[in-house]
């Protein structure tokens, strides 16, 4: 199975982003892609909070989402959404990954669980709790392209979290991101692959790349592995799209050949030896 993946650098004008991923929709369905893959934030990067509050809608008010949702009935293409800014019934703002079917409607909502409050060596300070609320529950979906167990960006270093999606029938996990240049160049690969060896799936992550009208800089090299831990895709750090092939047989091979799922085991209590 074809799939797409939009490496974006999404900037401070929701408008402008939305009109981007409609036209990768149009264009992964013109190239054969059952199904599209896009960042982490895909509507909006604004490290200016002030500014971006004034962005920040509703998910019924949203224009990327309606924008996306129309673009896949109008071409018949599933999309993940990788993230939006929305705010929430209570006021409070959720990084929100969707995905949408070729109907137009959302199969399926996930809000990021784990929120990215860390300081860099180079200096740079994030605090995503100061403005986001995290989610409270792991979501799975049904996709042609598979089981899809739905993550975003700082998730995928919590590998407890995989061990659940997976256990409960993942069998592709998708990790939109916008990793900054360090952190990515330090531990991006490495941790995807190390998702999709432990949990025998596929593993797809669009990112956000480049430098941004906020002034950010994020990683890039958007990835799609396959359960064996190649690398299939790696779209380097130019803005587009990329396309990887998926032989969805593959994960019962490999989970045969290494049956690390049938063999886990509930982690016992920890001791300390005297």
């Amino acid at each position: 199975m074809k799939i797409a993946l939009l490496q974006m650098t999404s900037g401070i004008d929701p408008a402008a982003n939305a009109s981007i991923i409609v036209d990768a929709i149009g264009a992964a369905a013109s190239a054969g892609a059952t199904m599209l893959f896009t960042p982490e934030m895909s509507g909006l990067v604004d490290r200016d909070r002030r500014r971006a509050d004034g962005s920040i809608r509703s998910e019924a008010d949203d224009v990327v989402l309606a924008a996306v949702r129309e673009a896949a009935q109008a071409h018949g293409l599933w999309v993940h959404l990788g993230s939006l800014a929305l705010r929430r019934d209570d006021g409070k703002l959720a990084n929100r990954g969707f995905v949408i079917d070729p109907a137009g409607a959302i199969r399926a909502r996930y809000d990021k669980l784990h929120l990215f409050d860390v300081d860099l060596p180079t200096g740079e300070s994030w605090r995503e709790s100061a403005a986001y609320s995290s989610g409270e529950t792991a979501m799975l979906v049904d996709t042609p392209a598979g089981r899809l167990g739905l993550s975003i960006c700082y998730d995928l270093r919590f590998a407890d979290l995989y061990r659940a999606l997976s256990t409960a029938g993942a069998t592709i996990l998708s990790v939109p991101a916008a990793f900054t240049q360090p952190t990515g160049a330090a531990h991006w690969q490495v941790l995807l692959r190390a998702r999709a060896i432990e949990s025998a799936a596929f593993v797809v992550a669009a990112a956000q790349t480049g430098i941004h009208a906020d002034g950010r800089a994020t990683y890039g090299h958007s990835l799609v592995i396959d359960p064996w831990g190649t690398v299939l895709l790696d779209m380097g750090e130019v803005p587009g799209l990329g396309f990887a092939e998926l032989d969805l047989d593959r994960v019962a091979d490999v989970r045969m050949r290494i049956p690390v799922i049938d063999h886990r085991r509930a982690i016992p209590p920890v001791e300390r030896a005297p």
